[in-house]
Order: structure tokens, then C-alpha cells, then sequence
């Protein structure tokens, strides 16, 4: 006999899986960047619209489609038609790119973590040249927490064309990583659904402990005004809309499959309207009560930094022009400046270049995402702190949570659908299936622990999955819509749960879903195209800083493959179920 599907012990077990796949790094690292770029507050308005109209009806119609289906990815779609295989490969496909690269960011946060118990935090201050005599120059012209990620983290290449070798110190970060991962998901549901209380939860305590901290820290008012201060004129800009819908549909982490995963262990009975709802809501809560905790940190190392750059020019006056103690403040600074200038032409001239021009509007406007917030700017703001041990302790304990609760989301996606194949479970039990899976991620994943690794987590990052994704649930929508019929599925989802399907789901499922998706598609599509030679950031440690290079033709190469792998796979598996069908039917023909 067939083996009984296997179910979360109870629904609020499924929330917390899918709330702790949902709320991710994206919550911390990138809406707070997405408010600061486009209006602040006036953020919220496209955001909150773009989750009624897209991301709650696309959330719902794959928790949907899995407890109605009640397989992964591949069998849902193959269900509703055998031509749409390919969604579901291209859905595993996308998920396998993106365990290869995300697990790197949990190694990245082990190490963080592992040096936040040293006292003075290693990236705190500069290290000693090799003669003693003075700091690193690296550092100097960099800073201390750039010289940490760069130098002393990464080991950065001056460029992708200089591969360098393996770092064995985050290579055994990543392996730890996975070994977590696959501690998490070794019994299917039975462990991963107690390890989701932990990762959906634990995070929240991070983020109210930082909270209280953060709005408590000098200057922290100013971050939240900028925040929160609304930029009306941002409401007319295309972008931000595109990027408010871009925000809700990754965020959510649609059309990867981990959400079909988790809903096809669901009692068919299950609410999974409510849960969408709830999820969703959660979700974008999350982004917003990061963005406070973000706001009120960046605020206080905004201030930080003004200070001491007024401090510095406010020394260095008086120092040159032999002022008196207290004199200058910063209060009075522009007039004495004005002064010395007109009384003392040659002497000021002189020191003039290094009288930096302090604004605290130029550093709020300093906006950073992804790795830069979190490894650069947090970092830079922690070390300031007191007690900054513990902060960067509860910190990257809080990353670490994110991710893994992420990894546990991407690597259902792949295992499920392994899984439910009989010919493979039949060979290989489901431990095996799964260690498999985390031991061939994690020997690719070491190319990220190259030197010029970062540059390729970039790659990914960029390109992996953003096609790809819109382009996998848009065929869903039109495929569950006028494929497999709305009317159709609306009687069993009927007969699955005992309730009715409402007018609001129906229009957005079938018309405003997908053409948001289409009109999403478009953009990324022509923004690829417009983008002419595609560049990417390298770190030159001479100078201290990022600058722009073109990317070489091998890596435009790979950037290729990895939109083409996996969006290819809808046509063409459809191409190949069409050709083989036509085989069959012409082997079984009768022999006239």
C-alpha cells in the first residue's frame, strides 16, 4: 500500500513555516533601503496596495494549489495539466540556484558571530601594518568594518577574472551551515516543524529587544523622521510602484514552490484563505517594523559620524589657529570659519582641504542594501554601542534565524517533489534524498568561498531568480485560470475547505495578478536590455572603495545560463510531453 502523505501536527505549525520562510533578510535588508530610495513614509501607500492586489491572491492560489494537489511543485502542475511540468522543474530549478548562494549569507552570519564574543570586536578597529609603525593602509583609506568584510571575511579579488583560492575559515562556516540545515529537515515535517518555532520566533525577540535599544540611542529620532517623512512627489515615479510590487512578490517568496511544498502536508480542510491572509499581513509587518528598528540604528551612527566630523574640523581649528578651548562649537562653526577665512586667507587655504564639509541630511541619505547594511552598516553602527558584544551577538543570532528559517523554505522545494517521485523514494529513503541535496549545494556553494566569490553571490543574486520567478507565476495564474478552469477549481477548493471562493479572489486570480505580472516581466525584461554592458562593483583595495567594471564575456555567459535554465524549462518540458505523447499515440496506432 501507498505510504500516507505526512501532516503538520497542527495549522498554527504551518503558519509558523511559511511565516518563517517569508519574513527573511529581504524584511531587514532590503525594504528599509526601498524606503529611504523612494519617499519614506509615502513608501507604504504602493507597498500596502501592491500586497491586496498581488501579493495575497498569488500567496493564497499556491497554498491553494498544494492542499488541493497535495504534492511539490512538479505533481501539483502536473496534475492540473501534464504539459505544465516544466513550472514545477523550473520552480526546483530556481530554488536549487538559490540554496547554492543563500546558505553563504548563514555562513557569513556564523562568522560575525563567532568573533562578536572578542573584546575589542575585531572590526572595531584598524589592525597594525606589517612594520608596526602605524594602521593598515587598506583600512585607513577604507574603514575598519569595510577592512573586516572585505578584507579580513571575504578576502576580496581585485576582480572576478582573479578566481584565488578556497577560504578555508568561511568554507567551514558554510559546511556548518548546511550541517544545520540538513539537522532541520532530516525528518520531513516532523522535524521541521518544531525547528519553525524557533526560526519564526526567536527573531521578533531580537527585533523588540533592538527596538527598545535602538529608540534609546542618540540621534535615533533622527532616522525615524527621515524615515517617516513622506516624499509625495515619489508617488508619480514609475519605480516606485515597480519596486513596491517587486518588494511583496519576493518578499513573499512566491513561485519558488516552497510554498506548494508546505501547504500539500495541510489537512485538506485547512483554512488556507485565512493563513494566506495572516501570512501575508505578518509578513509585511515585519518589513515595516524593521524598517523602525533599521531607521532608529541608522539614525544614531548618522549622528555618529556627523559629531565627529565636527569635532574633527572643530580640533583641527583650533589646533591651527591656536583657539581657545570651547571657543568653537558647533553651534558657532560656519561663523568662525566665515572669520578665519577673511582674517587669515593664506593660513586657512592652507588647511582648507581637510575642513570636510559635515551634514547629518548627506549621511542619512547614505542608502545601502543587501550585504552592505548588513555586514557594513549595522557592523559600523554596533561597535559604537556599549556593550556592543552583546548586541552583535543577538544580531547575528537573529540573521542566522532569518536564513535558516529561508534555507528550510528552499530546500522543501527541491526535496519535496524528490520525494513524491515512487522511483526515487523507492531507491533512496527520504534522509538520504535530503542529505544528497544539502552535500551537492554545498560543494557548489564553495565557489562563493573563493576570492572573487562575492562577485558570483552577486551574479546569483541578481539574476538567478528575478525572470524566472515572474515568468513561473504568471503560467500559474493563466494555467490554474483558463487551463484547469477558475470554475473548476472554485467547486473543489468548495468541496476541500467547505467555503465558497469570493469575487475578489476570482477577478484578481484571473485578470489583475497576471498583468501586473506581464507588466513586471516587461520592465525587468527592458531594464536588462536598456542596461546595455552589464557592470558589477569590485573592491579596490588601494583605494579603499568599490569601483564600476564590466563584467568579462564568461560571466555574461553564466548570467545567461542561469536566466535561461530555468525558464526554459516551462517550454520545453511542455515541448517534450507534446513530442512524446505524439510518439505514444503513433506506437498504439493500429496496423492497417
Amino acid at each position: 500500500m501507498e505510504k500516507a502523505r505526512p501532516l503538520w501536527s497542527n495549522p498554527l505549525q504551518f503558519v509558523f513555516a511559511c511565516i518563517s520562510y517569508a519574513v527573511g533578510l529581504g524584511n531587514v535588508w532590503r525594504f528599509p533601503y526601498l524606503c529611504q530610495m523612494y519617499g519614506g513614509g509615502s513608501f507604504l501607500v504602493p507597498y500596502v496596495i501592491m500586497l491586496l492586489v498581488e501579493g495575497m491572491p498569488l500567496l493564497y492560489l499556491e497554498l491553494a494549489v498544494g492542499q488541493r494537489m497535495r504534492q511539490g511543485s512538479i505533481g501539483a502542475w502536473r496534475t492540473i495539466s501534464p504539459y505544465l511540468s516544466g513550472v514545477g522543474v523550473a520552480s526546483v530549478v530556481v530554488s536549487f540556484f538559490l540554496s547554492m548562494y543563500y546558505n553563504v549569507i548563514n555562513a557569513w552570519s556564523f562568522w560575525y558571530l563567532f568573533h562578536s564574543f572578542q573584546d575589542p570586536l575585531p572590526w572595531s578597529v584598524c589592525p597594525l601594518n606589517a612594520n608596526r609603525t602605524g594602521y593598515d593602509e587598506e583600512c585607513e583609506k577604507a574603514s575598519s568594518t569595510q577592512y573586516f568584510w572585505y578584507r579580513k571575511t571575504l578576502n576580496i579579488s581585485p576582480s572576478i577574472q582573479e578566481s584565488g583560492g578556497v577560504q578555508w575559515e568561511p568554507a567551514l562556516c558554510l559546511l556548518l551551515a548546511w550541517l544545520l540545515v540538513y539537522l532541520c529537515i532530516l525528518r520531513g515535517t516532523e522535524s521541521t516543524g518544531k525547528v519553525v518555532y524557533f526560526t519564526a520566533s526567536l527573531p521578533y525577540c531580537v527585533l523588540i529587544i533592538y527596538l527598545v535599544r535602538g529608540l534609546t540611542l542618540h540621534g535615533a529620532t533622527n532616522g525615524l523622521k527621515y524615515m517617516f517623512t513622506p516624499k509625495i512627489e515619489q508617488l508619480a515615479n514609475p519605480r516606485t510602484w515597480i519596486n513596491a510590487a517587486t518588494q511583496i512578490f519576493f518578499s513573499l517568496g512566491l513561485g519558488f514552490g516552497s510554498l506548494i511544498a508546505f501547504a500539500s502536508y495541510n489537512e485538506p480542510s485547512n483554512n488556507c484563505q485565512k493563513h494566506a491572509i495572516i501570512v501575508s499581513l505578518i509578513n509585511s509587518s515585519t518589513s515595516i517594523f524593521a524598517s523602525i528598528v533599521t531607521f532608529s540604528i541608522y539614525g544614531f551612527k548618522a549622528t555618529f559620524n556627523y559629531e565627529s566630523c565636527l569635532q574633527k574640523v572643530i580640533l583641527l581649528l583650533i589646533n591651527s589657529f591656536d583657539l581657545e578651548d570651547g571657543s568653537v562649537t558647533a553651534d558657532n562653526l560656519e561663523q568662525v570659519k566665515s572669520y578665519l577665512a577673511s582674517t587669515y586667507p593664506s593660513e586657512y587655504s592652507a588647511i582648507a582641504p581637510q575642513i570636510h564639509n559635515c551634514s547629518l541630511e548627506s549621511e542619512l541619505n547614505t542608502a545601502v542594501q543587501g550585504t552592505g547594511l548588513a555586514f557594513i552598516v549595522y557592523t559600523e553602527a554596533i561597535k559604537n554601542m556599549e556593550v556592543s558584544q552583546l548586541w552583535s551577538v543577538l544580531y547575528f543570532l537573529m540573521m542566522l534565524l532569518l536564513g535558516v528559517g529561508s534555507m528550510l523554505g528552499n530546500t522543501m522545494a527541491i526535496i519535496t517533489p524528490l520525494t513524491d517521485s515512487k522511483f526515487i523514494s523507492s531507491l533512496l529513503p527520504r534522509e538520504v534524498i535530503s542529505g544528497l541535496v544539502c552535500l551537492i549545494n554545498c560543494a557548489i556553494g564553495l565557489v562563493f568561498t573563493l576570492e572573487s566569490g562575492n562577485y558570483w553571490f552577486d551574479i546569483f543574486n541578481d539574476y538567478a531568480a528575478t525572470l524566472s520567478l515572474l515568468l513561473i507565476v504568471l503560467v500559474e495564474a493563466v494555467a490554474l485560470c483558463y487551463v484547469y478552469g477558475l470554475r473548476r477549481f472554485e467547486r473543489e477548493l468548495q468541496a476541500m475547505t467547505g467555503r465558497a471562493l469570493s469575487w475578489y479572489w476570482k477577478i484578481l486570480w484571473a485578470v489583475v495578478s497576471p498583468l501586473l505580472m506581464v507588466g513586471l516581466f516587461i520592465f525587468y525584461l527592458s531594464d536588462y536590455i536598456l542596461a546595455g554592458t552589464l557592470q558589477y562593483q569590485a573592491w579596490d583595495a588601494s583605494q579603499g572603495q568599490l569601483v564600476t567594471r564590466d563584467y568579462p564575456p564568461y560571466a555574461l555567459a553564466v548570467i545567461g545560463l542561469l536566466v535561461a535554465a530555468s525558464t526554459m524549462c516551462v517550454p520545453l518540458v511542455a515541448l517534450g510531453t507534446f513530442v512524446l505523447r505524439r510518439l505514444k499515440r503513433g506506437d498504439t496506432a493500429p496496423v492497417s
